[in-house]
């Protein structure tokens, strides 16, 4: 294979997984005080690890018949560190 094939290959991978990120997930931005993404990092957790366990669970205890219905987060690789 040569580079140019790599790079090619390399990119229509990254546009599925976009598409697929895109079309089963919400993308939210935050803005946090400085020095709150260390001290996420101190506890062991990614940042987007930290804040969607936090928040699911969150939203399952305020909504626990929504619960059943939540999508089982074992294939989003920043929940499962």
């Amino acid at each position: 294979m040569t580079g140019k094939e790599a790079k090619e290959r390399l990119e229509k991978q990254y546009k599925r997984q976009n598409e697929h990120i895109k079309e089963n997930y919400d993308r939210v931005s935050i803005t946090l005080p400085k020095g709150t993404k260390e001290r996420i990092k101190k506890k062991g957790e990614t940042v987007n690890g930290y804040i969607t366990r936090l928040v699911i669970a969150d939203l399952n205890e305020a909504e626990p018949e929504q619960s059943a219905h939540q999508k089982d987060f074992s294939d989003v690789p920043f929940m499962n560190q």
